[in-house]
């Protein structure tokens, strides 16, 4: 990679879903970078387009999604231009995902060994099957399963939720990609085993230095990992930031929402949490101006318009997009 490229780099993305109701445009034109041994954090409600986002970097949107727009760059090399081949040989190699529910995208017929054998054996023809069997009880053992020896011959049914996530994690790192991407890998978990999979992700972050993306709607957990934070709603990024600014200074309306939403220490004895009001957006019939005006209790009338401008609202490249922020820079005469 030379000097002046950046490790990922999205502009502009575009993503739509071709329903016979219409088009749903789940992702409407997001950018961001993520730079070499970064995490960065995507979080929004259910529906915001997250998890599409990620898989149309890594090459895994499903019919009837389509991307239509934008461009991905990875280590300066154009993602969305690459062949069937090329894309397979992305997967794995250089990016690897693990998925939300790890039960049903393990094979319930086969071994977590062969498993994790044959996703180190179908990106790397060199490696002989001993070698492939090693390296999948060194992950094992990496990801804190204890007696992975006799682990490797156990079905994916004799392991607990947590040692399934765990597992999957194995094999998402079995061939030492230098991107990974989480979705939601501990919705599914409870609290405790939430907690043991977050800190193994820092660990094994800190120790092979890969850039992670991390995708939640859980605030909490992105504060725990997170260095940088993308939140989106209705398909757009609405605010970016370090992980302090989101939490301490955040600037548009519904990561202020969010934020109240969420449960603290810090707060008054039975102080009631404040729910977002409203509903989610209809994607196939969009709001003209801010997605997110319906809801917004801060609403002008040019929200509901005009798409707000995207603005530099403070250091370290924070941004948002909001026109209380113009209305604010005309007052302050900027």
């Amino acid at each position: 990679m030379k000097n002046n490229e950046k490790f990922l780099e999205v502009r502009d993305l575009r993503v739509s879903f071709f329903t016979h109701a219409g088009e749903v445009k789940a992702v409407d034109g997001i950018s961001y970078d993520l730079g070499e041994h970064e995490v960065m954090g995507i979080v929004g409600e259910s529906g915001s387009g997250k998890s599409v986002e990620a898989y149309s970097i890594i090459g895994l949107l499903q019919n009837p999604g389509r991307v239509i727009g934008g461009s991905v760059k990875f280590m300066g090399e154009d993602v969305l231009a690459y062949s069937e081949e090329q894309k397979r040989e992305f997967r794995g190699n250089k990016v690897s995902m693990i998925f939300q529910n790890p039960m049903t995208c393990l094979n319930p017929v086969y071994t977590i060994g062969n498993q994790l054998m044959e996703a180190l054996l179908c990106h790397n023809k060199d490696v002989t099957r001993k070698a492939a069997y090693d390296r999948a009880v060194e992950m094992l053992e990496l990801v804190g399963i204890n007696n992975a020896r006799k682990r490797m011959k156990q079905y994916p049914h004799e392991f607990s939720g947590g040692m399934r996530q765990r597992a999957m994690i194995a094999m998402a790192l079995i061939c030492s990609p230098k991107l990974l991407i989480a979705d939601e890998p501990t919705t599914a978990l409870d609290v405790t085993i939430q907690a043991q999979i977050l800190e193994l992700m820092k660990d094994i972050q800190r120790k092979t230095g890969m850039s992670i993306i991390f995708i939640t709607h859980n605030l909490g957990v992105v504060a725990e990992i997170c260095d940088r934070v993308s939140v989106m709603y209705a398909g757009h990024i609405v605010e970016q930031g370090n992980v302090n600014d989101i939490f301490y200074r955040p600037k548009h309306p519904y990561t202020e929402g969010l934020l109240r939403s969420m449960p603290r220490v810090d707060t008054k004895e039975r102080e009631r949490l404040i729910p977002i009001e409203g509903t989610p957006v209809d994607l196939l019939n969009p709001p003209k101006g801010c997605p997110f005006a319906p809801r917004c209790e801060k609403c002008l009338k040019v929200c509901l318009e005009h798409k707000p401008p995207f603005l530099q609202v403070g250091e370290d490249a924070h941004g948002s997009a909001c026109w209380l922020h113009v209305k604010e820079m005309k007052e302050a005469g900027e």
